[in-house]
């Protein structure tokens, strides 16, 4: 099993114009007979995307690209959901960049040694998989709660009055 299965780091380097140190990251695990378009969807998850209607591409040593084509932004480049992530070598570091406007850019790089996803999992899952990370994860469009836009005031912190008594110490402590 661990034969064919890849432990890929993937580390938030940029986006929405800020640089990220120390740099927020995720391990994932993924099958060599995997796409980089299984890959994509994996990164979004451990990265909590939630809007994915943006382009996204893969970009590999000697500038070689692998993504989503698309004709109508001229963009002719291996499909990712036919490119399978057996073509990554161990330690082999590559791109990968979510949404060409916010350009969230990470870095990828193929862990020095196979894993076996039944010892780092407990299971052998159908598509890639997040299983360890660290840093705290900026928002798709910068939101920091529910209604924000981006660019309104933090409102004032109403402590634990809002909360519903579930616990003793939420809910109004007067």
């Amino acid at each position: 099993m661990a034969a064919t299965w890849l432990g890929i780091e993937v580390a938030l380097v940029s986006g929405r114009g800020h640089d990220y140190w120390p740099r927020p990251g995720r391990l994932i695990a993924a099958a060599r007979k995997h796409t980089f378009a299984d890959l994509a969807e994996a990164i979004d998850d451990a990265f909590a995307r939630w809007d994915r209607a943006h382009l996204w591409e893969f970009r590999l040593s000697g500038g070689r690209a692998v993504g989503i084509p698309d004709p109508e932004w001229d963009r002719n480049i291996p499909d990712a959901a036919r490119t399978r992530l057996s073509m990554l070598e161990l330690g082999e570091q590559f791109a990968y960049t979510f949404d060409f406007g916010d350009d969230w850019a990470h870095v990828c790089t193929v862990l020095p040694k196979r894993i076996d996803p039944l010892e780092v999992l407990g299971i052998v899952p159908e598509r890639p998989l997040p299983y360890w990370g660290w840093g705290d994860l900026p928002d798709q469009y910068g939101r920091r709660w529910m209604e924000d836009d981006g660019d309104s005031p933090i409102p004032p912190d109403p402590g634990r009055s809002d909360l519903p008594p579930l616990f003793p110490w939420w809910g109004d402590s007067r």
